[in-house]
């Protein structure tokens, strides 16, 4: 292990030597739904990129699972993408698309608690650990690569489990997003309503959805939306690129989880026909929070400017990534698909549709079960939990 790890010892410090400048050009750069001009500040897009929290390989963390790796260095970079494209969503739901992190700058609380969300410990929601043993109920063994439906799937799991954050997470089948299936999922009541109360709330007037301060209306649940794609065979159709790049100036944009067969990337944006991206790919020691609750930061922020990769370089099996803090954002952002992903009028990127299709099981929103758990506990429960779901589309068919 000593020996692979020692390849990655230093990418840290000689990341610099690997990274090119952006160049001297008229060409808008978009970043997660925002515009950049590089030949009136380009500063502005490094401070953008730079606040995106950045997820690497680590090293020297608790073994997983108590006698598995105590590194991901090789195996993990698809997860640590799967991290990022969630911390970003945390991050637009607690502070805002806008915030921006400076280096030695006190952060609010908010930013630390997301932060300790993702440390490489085992009772961290969204950890090393908590995504390789969830894995294990996908069919990925611990120390597998993963693919980016696995993460999507995984993080699914997770988000249960997760009450401070309360997020929706929906992940599309067959290409294809239901309208309807979203708003049921996030408008669900608590589980402790009663199924009269749930199917009135289902049905509630426009003014009803806001009557939240009094106890008679649920508040819309944030919406994480991952959208799993094959953009082709072996390479990717060419058909797809533009629309593949509307995506990035959406506002509602997480970007893509992607790269190249086992060497996954994190996608943030664009200029011209490169991706601009994250690179997981450096191995770092492991952070703990100290006994505060803050964290020492400074290695979860890439202060180099980005990665970049030709679009058609990019391997066909990706996911999009999308947030919608607000029932109005997740509908501006249909109306933005309509107009500028489904204007294709063949071989569309996905599909968007309103009522669920008759053909396919009946959608329940996925629910916490009434458990109290914690690390290998949680796993299990959540295994147990998905295969009763499971059960049922198998009778409901």
């Amino acid at each position: 292990m000593e020996s692979v790890l020692s390849r990655y010892e230093n990418q840290i410090t000689i990341l610099a030597e690997y990274l090119e400048e952006f160049p001297d050009t008229d060409e808008p750069v978009w970043i997660l739904g925002r515009q950049h001009h590089l030949n009136e500040d380009k500063s502005k897009l490094l401070l953008d990129v730079s606040a995106r929290l950045w997820f690497t390989y680590r090293r020297k963390f608790s073994p997983i699972g108590g006698t598995g790796p105590s590194s991901d260095a090789g195996w993990g970079c698809m997860l640590r993408c799967g991290q990022m494209m969630l911390a970003q969503a945390l991050i637009c739901r607690h502070l805002g698309r806008d915030w921006q992190w400076e280096k030695h700058k006190k952060q609010p609380e908010e930013y630390h608690r997301i932060l300790r969300c993702f440390l490489d410990r085992k009772d961290c929601c969204y950890s090393i650990h908590q995504m390789a043993q969830m894995g294990v109920g996908e069919g990925k063994s611990i120390g597998e690569w993963f693919g980016p439906n696995t993460v999507a799937q995984v993080l699914k799991k997770l988000a249960l489990f997760d009450e401070w954050n309360s997020l929706a997470v929906y992940v599309s089948m067959d290409n294809t997003v239901v309208i309807e299936d979203i708003k049921k999922m996030c408008w669900s009541p608590p589980p402790s309503s009663s199924t009269a109360h749930s199917s009135a709330h289902l049905h509630r007037s426009a003014l009803g959805r806001n009557r939240n301060a009094a106890g008679l209306g649920t508040a819309w649940k944030p919406l994480l939306l991952i959208i799993p794609l094959r953009l082709g065979i072996n390479h990717i159709n060419p058909v797809y690129i533009d629309a593949f790049k509307e995506c990035f100036k959406m506002p509602q944009s997480l970007g893509a989880l992607g790269g190249k067969p086992n060497n996954a990337y994190y996608f943030i944006g664009f200029l011209g026909n490169e991706l601009i991206y994250l690179d997981p790919h450096t191995t770092q020691s492991f952070v703990d929070s100290e006994e505060n609750g803050t964290v020492d930061d400074q290695s979860f922020h890439c202060q180099q400017a980005p990665h970049r990769m030709k679009i058609m370089n990019l391997d066909p099996s990706v996911a999009l990534g999308f947030f919608c803090k607000e029932e109005c954002d997740f509908d501006n952002w249909c109306s933005l698909v309509q107009k500028e992903i489904l204007k294709q009028q063949s071989l569309r990127m996905f599909e968007l549709v309103q009522k669920h299709p008759p053909h396919w099981p009946p959608f329940i929103p996925p629910t916490k079960p009434e458990v109290t758990t914690t690390g290998a506990e949680l796993i299990e429960s959540t295994d147990k939990l998905f295969e009763l779901e499971e059960e049922f589309e198998i009778l409901s068919v």
